[in-house]
């Protein structure tokens, strides 16, 4: 019988390693909420990050003490606390897939705030909800369909943003990701156990100080004291307007993903030794993300994946509550914005360059081989949504160049169906993107498996949706594409899904399934 410590030697890397992965997080929320969102520097560093640090501390305190009390029921010393933080994929599909069309729309960063609002309380309602049913939603939906899903957005919204900007400052770029991928792909460890993570933000830190790229904006406003206070008249007034319906088909599978996803990094954690109760650790991390909606965080948490990575390195149980702690400081007393004036996003883009490649890989390397096309499949989707963003963002620039109000509506689809770009279908795939890719895939995966009642099933349920307009159900904007949602909105992309479930039904009874590989 050994006695476990609060604090102990080797949580001094693991903290370092992430309260740097966390401060990212921070950053990349704050570039994106002061140049793509236009929140004020009161909303921002007054109650969003605040906010967001709340639920990060709230969330780190809870699994420490978790860790603590597994350590003394057990007896053991080697027990190394969940990873919790900001979850990625949430932050930039609640930015670009709901705040900023409400932004584009009202010209309002008020309303896009309150539009991240209901997205994250309605992702903490079902984070802690499905913590009672997590293993059945699990073993209903093939692993190559929740994957995928996620897989699109880190490839696209994560990945290729930040690919474009390391390219557009090569010198940052492609010298923090190769410290990254030696560090994290080639296993290297430096001299003297500094985390690698840091050494890739100091590095990318000093060129971009030297090119000229940092500081960045306008000095921050003097450091204070920033404690945020409770927001609950903004949220009520958000979930009684428009959005909580108008971006139900992004909140939902963002909510399912980050629930399976933390099951996922619950069972990595019990196959390294660290067996933690499922219900009270998956209901603890939506309560985290509740407690920051109503103190004002847009921003969802999660359970990190890389548990067995940090109690390899030595981190037990004092990273974790260090790391909220650290969080909290740096952002209830205004220090991140002078963090984020010193350090540009560009030398920390690499570790989530990073975290998009590895979700991406995840999809093909978790799936049995044979569901590698229901992968890629479930990809396309996610593909098609950042394209569409992208056309729209270039029809935007060219009017703004050409000092011209955007030219959205059918004639501009006209046009581009003439240059062979079938805007009309990307835009379609964009609303509701995120159940399609699960869908598709899913099927996709049934069809694989011979069990076509069931890929049936899946079309029956895309038909469903589409017929409401939660997928597909698209119409122009002044200056952009909106999610139309109501009966009939999407009549024709309904019908082909039925056509589709029938096809399947009717397949068992026109043919037999060869047992043979090949076409």
């Amino acid at each position: 019988m050994t006695r476990a410590r609060w604090f102990v030697r080797g949580d001094i890397d693991g903290f370092f390693g992430l309260a740097v992965d966390n401060l990212v997080q921070l950053l990349v929320i704050d570039a994106l909420c002061r140049y793509v969102l236009g929140f004020e520097a009161g909303l921002l560093y007054g109650q969003v990050l605040p906010a967001a640090a709340i639920s990060i501390l709230a969330g780190n305190l809870f699994y420490s003490w978790q860790a603590m009390r597994l350590a003394r029921q057990t007896g053991r010393d080697d027990v190394c606390a969940l990873p919790y933080g900001i979850n990625t994929p949430s932050v930039f599909a609640y930015v670009f897939l709901v705040m900023l069309p409400v932004k584009l729309a009202t010209g309002d960063p008020r309303a896009a705030w309150h539009a991240g609002l209901v997205a994250a309380f309605g992702s903490g309602v079902i984070e802690f909800s499905g913590s009672f049913v997590a293993d059945r939603i699990r073993r209903h939906v093939p692993r190559a369909a929740l994957l995928s899903t996620l897989a699109g957005i880190a490839l696209t919204f994560i990945s290729l943003g930040f690919l474009f900007r390391t390219f557009a400052h090569p010198l940052v770029g492609i010298a923090t990701l190769v410290v990254v991928s030696l560090v994290y792909f080639g296993r290297l460890r430096f001299r003297g156990g500094i985390p690698g993570g840091l050494v890739a933000v100091l590095v990318g830190m000093a060129i971009a100080w030297i090119q000229g790229i940092a500081p960045v904006g306008d000095t921050p406003p003097t450091a204070g004291l920033f404690v945020p206070l409770p927001v609950v008249g903004d949220l009520l007034s958000a979930l009684t307007g428009p959005y909580a319906l108008a971006y139900l088909s992004v909140i939902v599978p963002m909510g399912l993903f980050n629930l399976i996803g933390s099951l996922q990094n619950l069972e990595s954690a019990a196959a390294a030794g660290d067996d933690f109760p499922t219900r009270p650790s998956l209901a603890a991390n939506g309560v985290g993300t509740l407690v920051g909606a109503l103190f004002g965080s847009a921003f969802p948490t999660t359970i990190y994946i890389g548990h067995p990575g940090w109690k390899a390195l030595g981190a037990r149980i004092g990273y974790s509550w260090l790391d909220g702690a650290f969080m909290t400081l740096v952002c209830f007393t205004g220090t991140l914005g002078w963090i984020a004036w010193a350090v540009p996003i560009e030398a920390g883009m690499a570790i989530v360059l990073w975290i998009g490649i590895v979700i991406t890989a995840q999809a093909f390397q978790a799936t049995p081989r044979a569901h590698a096309p229901a992968v890629v499949i479930g990809l396309l989707p996610g593909v098609a949504a950042w394209g569409a963003m992208m056309i729209k963002a270039g029809v935007r620039a060219a009017t703004e160049v050409a000092g011209a109000a955007p030219l959205f509506g059918e004639a501009l689809g006209e046009a581009l169906t003439r240059a062979d770009v079938y805007a009309a279908g990307a835009f379609s795939l964009e609303q509701g993107f995120i159940l399609t890719a699960m869908i598709l895939a899913a099927a996709t995966v049934e069809i694989i498996e011979g069990r076509f009642r069931t890929a049936a099933g899946w079309f029956f349920a895309a038909a469903a949706l589409t017929s409401v307009g939660l997928m597909h159900g698209w119409a122009w904007g002044v200056a952009d594409t909106t999610l139309a949602v109501g009966w009939g909105t999407a009549t024709e992309t309904a019908l082909a899904y039925l056509v589709g479930a029938l096809l399947c039904l009717l397949a068992p009874i026109v043919g037999t399934r060869s047992t043979e590989g090949g076409h």
